[in-house]
């Protein structure tokens, strides 16, 4: 059984953890930690676990108890897993971080987009960014893992069999996304609330968002050199899921793109391609760790459009992270994850 803990336990990837985690036959959450509610029964602030976890409750973070665990979650604000992460690397504990704290390579471009030095510089060469479609081999070796961030994951996977091809035009790429709120946390917001947000939607941060050097890091790694993307964000009125709606131009109209998209996805088991002519819908993906996609080309031209769906919460986070745990592990990928989605 491997025993796992958790930094950050009262977040939405926290709990979304603890109700995967609770179906995972090779799993068991020993730690849970968190300053504020220390002492508190998890059963008791969830009581959608009662019956999984009644005897578990929050800690405040302590190193050893932590390091005694097979793996670490870190599902935490930015910048709290540069404190700890070296400490259980050291005692032979793997570290699988949820926050963009080791997902970029460069330590000045993390500084410049988080607003804060980067607190563990000397990770960063090791730590595998935890996308399983991309890296699958390497995140079967590695002590450290990046997990991917949830716009990243769906705008990456939308445009992977493009970029890999070699058929799009690189330099002008476009990712328009809509997120549900729970994508911007658990901690209070005005920007958040059912009255501010509901019935409404709005584009944000379109002069650059925090994802956005992510994303490109990886589509660059795809395309093999420098790409231009625009990326714009949206808050919509639902609490789970994104729907990415990307944009590239592919001047050879003799490529089968269903078959191009088929064919790259045939051995994925969280990525759906959809048959031609779909829609897909974040509702078709609430809860379950899954990406449908579906590729088209309007009136026979030049520009391709993919339709990108995930669960932010899931494939866009903690499923991602268990998936990545599964293959570390060298376990069944699927394990706590084959779960259908929830309709309606």
């Amino acid at each position: 059984m491997v025993k796992v803990g958790i930094v950050g336990g009262t977040g939405y990837t926290g709990v979304e953890l603890l109700r995967l985690l609770a179906q995972h036959p090779e799993a068991e959450v020993a730690v849970i930690t968190s300053r504020s509610e220390a002492g508190v029964k998890v059963a008791d602030m969830y009581p959608n676990l009662r019956g999984h976890y009644d005897a578990l409750a929050f800690s405040v973070p302590d190193s050893a108890a932590l390091g005694a665990c097979d793996v670490v979650f870190f599902a935490t604000p930015h910048g709290v897993a540069h404190a700890l992460a070296g400490e259980l690397l050291a005692a032979g504990t793997q570290v699988i971080d949820l926050s963009a704290d080791f997902r970029l390579q460069d330590a000045d471009e993390w500084a410049q987009w988080y607003g804060q030095p980067h607190g563990a510089p000397e990770l960063l060469a090791e730590a595998v960014y935890g996308l399983p479609e991309v890296n699958r081999a390497k995140i079967q070796q590695a002590r450290l893992i990046a997990v991917a961030g949830c716009y990243p994951t769906a705008t990456q996977l939308g445009f992977l069999p493009l970029l890999e091809a070699g058929i799009a035009d690189n330099s002008r790429l476009i990712a328009d996304c809509k997120s549900g709120v729970s994508g911007a946390g658990r901690g209070a917001s005005v920007g958040s609330l059912f009255s501010e947000a509901g019935e409404s939607m709005k584009a944000y941060a379109v002069k650059g968002h925090r994802h956005l050097p992510e994303i490109s890091q990886g589509l660059r790694r795809a395309a093999g050199g420098e790409i231009g993307l625009t990326f714009v964000p949206h808050l919509t009125p639902m609490i789970r899921g994104i729907h990415a709606t990307l944009y590239a131009t592919v001047a050879d109209h003799s490529i089968d793109l269903q078959a191009l998209f088929e064919q790259r996805y045939a051995n994925e088991p969280f990525v759906d391609v959809m048959p031609a002519g779909s829609h897909p819908e974040t509702r078709s993906v609430r809860g379950a760790n899954v990406c449908r996609l579906a590729v088209h080309r309007p009136q026979g031209g030049d520009l391709v459009v993919v339709l990108s769906v995930i669960d932010n919460l899931v494939k866009g986070a903690s499923g991602q992270a268990i998936q990545c745990m599964n293959i570390r592990l060298g376990l069944n990928e699927r394990l706590g994850l084959g779960h259908a989605a929830l309709l309606p």
